[in-house]
């Protein structure tokens, strides 16, 4: 048969002996029974790659026939080899002899097989080297012939060359590889998977994915697998877990599936290559927590810490670690730390009562229940804690033993049969004791709930590391919040209350510190009573700001204050303050130290603003003040001013624009050297008189003169309430700045009116102490004030008696109603009166005595003619009864 017909009929057989699988030699559908039949393969088969070729020998010894395949694979056509000796042919010819003994042992029966050298042209050298198989045969007339198969020894060297890697990769590789049958079993496994999985690789045929992984895990290999060996497309990198067996540890592999093919192109299995991943796993995972850890490091530095409110601290602390390092979170400090206390009771050994001051959690929002905690009141066992909440943690608790420790303890979770407590979903617990300078201020609390990875080293070091930062910023806020409530309680001691109360005035007020920081600084103001409802008012600058200002404004007002109620005329206010103020600023040996005029803004004339400063130079800085000082009188409706370097009142007078009144400068108090004048100005009613410090009308965003403008056209409208006419300048006026401290003192004038003052002239003479008790006793009548007719009679009556023993000339009483009632008696005698106690002998020497007793306050201060000698009394309140003046008589003696 010709070449081309052998193909005919190999491609006629094909199509005619196709089983049942698909067409073309294709793999059968899974789960079909493969039949027993015929089936061609496709081209590129084994014997393609082998290269076998075949002949026959004829009794003679001689080529009878040669195959297309012997031509092909030997170069030598059939009508070349067919009648020709092989031996003379194709064997080179040192190698006759030895050939053609063996084919005459072939001829004789016998078997061979063995290596010959061809060449594939007449003449040649040997230029092939063949495997020839020679199998004794007979022919139709029953002679010896032989029959022989020739292989390519090179092609059969590169199939065992593959083979060979091949078995070297399957078996050698540090990873597991296995191959898979069409019907998804193990065909075969190497070592390595072997060695993981236990026992010798051979137990594993035959096998499926469900003998070696959990079910779950095995449902999604045996998937990927058939998807794999039907659509041909691999599938790379898919995760499995399982246990390997006499381990603990689950194991992660990384599997990668792609289908096999024959030498016909036809699907035979699916090989898998399997790659423990479990270390680089947990190195990925670590390494991710190892980010995770340094970013939460990170945005805890960037966060915690900037604000001194100690809540919000904690809060912010709680924000960083929630969700992301745990799903529950609680901060709680030492009640006693929180109340100033340095060493609160029980602090050492963990018992100590604790605040919660934050709570925060992912997960619900309901407290986080603590197991063995106690109530502070009774000990006994209580629910969560609510923030806000004051509790304890007995002895033989973590937490305490966390606190008592400061170290770190892990609180294992519980379970809970009591119902749907948070608590019995925390299965890991981090108690981290919060440690600043040494000292143990509080506990925080860590937690993750069920389904989150347990807490493990590296989390304690990060528990412990944002606990720390924490801590050292917490303290800041409970120090700062502690300076800060000791300077506000000093700020607010040295200021005067909320809402003054002056006779003929009506008054607003407002303090704005230059920092928020501290609220303090070193501007103040003041309203003080003086005999006679009289007023003053006053408002004073300490150059500087902060707590040492703050002090130095605080010895300057109390020194004001003592002043005041010498009832000294305003310009002598200021220079006995001015002395005082000099002797403050010393250099600590005795000796006060010599200074400049200064400006404005402080700094000595002829000296450079900044630079360094000895201590007794910036001691000195602090005890500069400026103030201005004002007595009202509401009966003569007259204001007196005295200033030292301060700025100027502003009056506004009812249809009219706010004016500066032109007050006399002077020098800053702390200078010397220079007397204060002062001056007097008639203030209508109803006129509003504003005195202020130079932070409301300062700035360096824009200069003093337009400042003072803008402060004037802001009390233009000034027939509004007073406090409203108070917040719209402040509003008007840029007082955000935070340059400097800020008073502002606003008085609304309306005077005493007349039928409230009782003005009369007496002479000197005796019977003029009936003729006071009189006009006294009518004039408490009219205002209805009986229930003070006697006591009043008998006061006046003993002051205008030692005005007659004790001084000379004409004798004048005043009477005077506003919020109290004040009785003031002048004569002309400069002397003071002093008061004595009298001996039980004496007849006399109780008169000021008994003023002392029946009245709420006397005293008496020097006129320019004179002096003048007054008492108060309250007005009923029909609540209490006014002293008897009966008692009062007889308790002297």
């Amino acid at each position: 048969m010709s070449r081309g017909g052998a193909k005919a009929a190999q491609t006629e057989s094909r199509g005619e002996v196709d089983g049942p699988g698909d067409p073309g030699g294709h793999l059968p559908a899974h789960g079909a029974q493969r039949l027993p039949v015929w089936q061609s393969s496709r081209p590129g088969s084994l014997y393609d790659y082998i290269r076998v070729a075949s002949f026959s020998l004829g009794p003679d010894g001689r080529i009878e026939q040669w195959s297309e395949r012997a031509a092909d694979m030997l170069g030598i056509p059939a009508r070349h080899a067919v009648g020709q000796d092989p031996i003379e042919a194709f064997v080179p010819p040192e190698l006759h002899e030895g050939g053609r003994r063996k084919v005459s042992e072939i001829l004789d029966g016998r078997e061979w097989t063995g290596l010959v050298p061809y060449r594939r042209s007449q003449g040649g050298d040997a230029d092939g080297l063949a495997e020839i198989y020679l199998m004794p045969s007979r022919n139709a007339a029953g002679e010896r012939a032989a029959v022989c198969l020739v292989v390519d020894v090179r092609a059969m060297r590169g199939i065992e060359t593959d083979l060979a890697a091949s078995q070297a990769v399957f078996g050698q590789s540090p990873m597991g590889f296995t191959l898979f049958s069409t019907d998804l079993k193990l065909l075969r496994v190497n070592e390595r998977f072997a060695t993981v999985f236990g026992g010798p690789a051979g137990k594993y045929r035959g096998l499926t994915p469900h003998d070696f992984l959990p079910r779950p895990e095995a449902e999604r290999m045996t998937a990927a697998l058939r998807r794999v060996l039907e659509t041909g497309e691999p599938v790379a990198e898919m995760q499995f877990v399982g246990a390997v067996p006499g381990e603990e540890e689950r194991r992660r592999w990384s599997v990668s599936l792609y289908r096999l093919h024959g030498a016909s192109g036809r699907p035979i299995g699916v090989a898998a290559l399997a790659a423990d991943v479990t270390g680089r796993r947990r190195a990925e995972r670590e390494a991710a927590n190892a980010r995770r850890n340094l970013a939460l490091l990170n945005e805890a530095g960037s966060r915690i810490g900037n604000s001194l409110d100690l809540e919000t601290t904690a809060r912010t602390l709680l924000d960083v670690a929630v969700p992301q390092f745990c799903d529950l979170a609680s901060v709680d400090l030492y009640q006693g730390l929180l109340a100033g206390d340095e060493t609160p009771p029980g602090m050492s050994d963990g018992s100590a009562e604790l605040r919660r001051v934050a709570f925060s959690s992912a997960v619900s929002d309901a407290p986080l229940a603590t197991a063995g905690r106690r109530t502070p009141e009774d000990g006994s066992p209580d629910g969560p804690v609510a923030v806000g909440a004051v509790h304890r943690y007995p002895f033989n608790s973590p937490c305490a033993a966390a606190l008592r420790t400061g170290q770190a303890q892990i609180v294992p979770g519980r379970e809970s049969d009591d119902g749907p407590e948070l608590g019995a979903v925390v299965h890991s617990t981090l108690a981290v004791p919060m440690v600043a300078r040494d000292t143990v201020v509080g506990l925080v609390q860590f937690s993750r709930t069920k389904g989150s990875e347990p807490f493990g080293e590296r989390d304690t070091a990060l528990a412990v590391e944002l606990a720390a930062r924490a801590a050292v910023c917490i303290d800041n806020a409970r120090l700062y919040r502690r300076e800060h409530e000791r300077a506000l309680i000093l700020q607010r001691s040295l200021l005067p209350p909320g809402d003054p109360e002056a006779a003929g005035l009506d008054i607003a007020c407002r303090y704005l510190p230059g920092t928020t920081a501290t609220e303090v600084g070193g501007d103040w103001f003041d309203v003080i009573e003086l005999p006679g409802h009289r007023t003053a008012l006053v408002v004073g600058d300490v150059m500087g700001r902060g707590l040492r200002a703050a002090v130095a404004m605080g010895e300057l007002r109390t020194a004001v204050r003592t002043l005041a109620l010498l009832d000294l005329e305003p310009a002598e206010v200021l220079s006995a303050l001015d002395e005082i103020a000099r002797g403050l600023g010393g250099t600590g040996d005795g000796r006060t130290s010599a200074r400049a005029p200064r400006s404005r803004s402080g700094a000595a004339a002829g000296m450079p603003e900044h630079g360094a400063l000895t201590p007794a130079a910036d001691l000195s800085e602090v005890y500069l003040a400026t103030c201005v000082y004002a007595v009202y009188d509401p009966i003569t409706r007259r204001c007196t001013f005295a200033n030292a370097g301060h700025l100027p009142p502003v009056l506004v007078e009812d249809g009219e624009d706010a004016l500066l009144l032109d007050v006399p400068p002077g020098m800053p108090l702390g200078v010397g050297g220079e007397p204060f004048e002062e001056i007097e100005v008639e203030l209508p009613d109803g006129a509003l008189l504003a005195l202020y410090t130079d932070g409301l009308v300062e700035s360096r965003h824009h200069p003093l003169d337009e400042g003072l403008q803008a402060f004037r056209r802001a009390l233009s409208d000034a027939g509004r309430p007073l406090e409203d006419v108070c917040d719209h300048v402040l509003s008007a006026l840029d007082t955000s700045h935070g340059e400097d401290d800020i008073a502002l003192l606003m008085a609304r004038v309306h005077g005493l009116p007349k039928d409230a003052v009782g003005d009369w002239s007496l002479a000197p003479e005796a019977r003029s102490v009936a003729r006071a008790r009189e006009l006294a006793r009518d004039q408490l009548t009219d205002w209805g004030l009986q229930d003070l007719v006697d006591t009043t009679e008998l006061l006046v009556s003993e002051l205008v008696t030692n005005a007659l023993r004790h001084g000379h000339g004409e004798i004048r009483v005043r009477l005077l109603l506003d919020r109290t009632l004040v009785c003031e008696v002048w004569d002309a005698d400069l002397a003071q009166p002093r008061r004595r106690r009298a001996r039980d002998t004496d007849e006399g020497g109780r008169g000021l005595q008994l003023v002392g007793l029946l009245s709420t306050g006397w005293g008496s201060r020097r006129t320019p003619r004179g002096k003048t000698v007054w008492f108060e009394l309250p007005l009923p309140d029909g609540d209490s009864a006014p002293a008897d003046p009966t008692e009062a008589l007889l308790s002297l003696f």
